[in-house]
């Protein structure tokens, strides 16, 4: 695999230093350190068991947030590819020069409206009906937050190394008091007591199919949505309604593609690893999916669990559909009236 240009390398970079500088501020405090920590493990290149010394990250933070300070106020800089300037939102363009040398570009959107930037190595690339799927393993450049995956487009990214990054730090955070719940359920099937190493890379084979199902899910529902749920996410800015729009459209991309998928296998890892990675908002959006995760566990039987993602497909279609006639009406102004909407759609 030929080295990439450092040039190519440092524009990234800069690039994703300033979506940095610009939104870091958008994380609650407790957010924002556990992700320095993670950067800073990533930037260093140590292993996911390394213990990091407080005194250590501290002042590599210092450093970092120094030069977020005098790249406040910096411009995106165009991507030198091959003899010419590329705006660096154009990753088609970038990977028709990257992908043939082994790596992939990624540029797009994140929560908060945040510019998300990445190179990896090329490790998968899949051309389905419709889409087209790009798999990296190691990463060259990143910036603080790290998604799993990405979808813009009709093109989907997928990042194993973040994956196996974010899977990490939940068996760390379970290992605190190590409660009996779904994700103590995951790591019983993967044997993480007597091999963690291997349960972990296991684990990120598997999931990657779960967060690709994710992901195809949320093709069909920009499909569904149109431009305009981008434009709305845009408009919201870092807010609650922003937070829970994503919510129900995630609601609706899992009814679609991911729990019909994991509800028809025998195997019950990555059921049990979907509820372990459900986060509060959409655990209160949708109780009757969660209790019928609980009466499963309790009976063996998935039959509630396939009504409750059977009536999800069109409530969150229509719930989606109902933020954005919000969004239609009253443009900026339509995030209380989106809250008190989504409020009242819980399933």
């Amino acid at each position: 695999m030929p080295a990439l240009p450092q040039s190519l390398l440092r524009a990234v970079q800069h690039n994703c230093d300033v979506s940095d500088a610009q939104h870091a501020g958008s994380y609650t405090l407790c957010i924002y350190l556990m992700h320095m920590r993670e950067y800073f493990r990533w930037h260093e290149q140590l292993g996911l068991e390394v213990v990091l010394g407080a005194a250590e990250v501290g002042e590599w933070v210092d450093a970092r947030e120094q030069l977020w300070a005098d790249l406040q106020q910096a411009d995106y800089q165009e991507l030198p590819i091959s003899g010419h300037r590329v705006d660096p939102f154009d990753a088609d363009t970038v990977n028709d020069w990257l992908v043939p040398r082994g790596y992939c570009y990624s540029a797009g959107f994140g929560r908060f409206g945040k510019p998300v930037f990445f190179i990896g190595e090329l490790a998968r690339v899949e051309n389905g009906e419709g889409y087209r799927l790009f798999q990296t393993g190691a990463e060259l450049v990143r910036e603080l937050m790290a998604p799993p995956a990405m979808t813009r487009g009709d093109v989907i990214w997928i990042r194993r190394q973040s994956l196996r990054r974010v899977l990490w730090e939940m068996i760390d955070e379970w290992r605190w008091k190590k409660p009996r719940n779904a994700m103590s359920r995951v790591l019983d099937c993967y044997g993480f007591a007597g091999d963690a190493e291997t349960a972990l890379e296991r684990m990120t084979d598997e999931f990657t199919e779960t967060v690709i199902l994710h992901e195809l899910g949320e093709l069909v529902c920009g499909r569904w949505l149109g431009d305009d749920w981008e434009r709305m996410l845009q408009a919201l800015g870092p807010s609650v309604a922003e937070v829970l729009a994503r919510a129900v459209r995630d609601h609706l991309a899992d009814c679609i593609t991911v729990l019909p998928a994991l509800l028809a296998q025998e195997e019950q890892a990555p059921l049990h690893f979907y509820f372990a990675s459900m986060t509060p908002a959409r655990k209160q959006l949708f109780p009757a999916l969660y209790n019928a995760y609980q009466d499963w566990l309790a009976n063996d039987n998935r039959a509630l669990l396939k009504q409750a993602v059977r009536q999800g497909q069109g409530h969150w279609r229509a719930g989606a559909n109902a933020i954005l006639s919000a969004y239609r009406r009253q443009g900026k102004d339509a995030g209380e009236p989106i809250v008190n909407l989504v409020e009242g759609l819980a399933l």
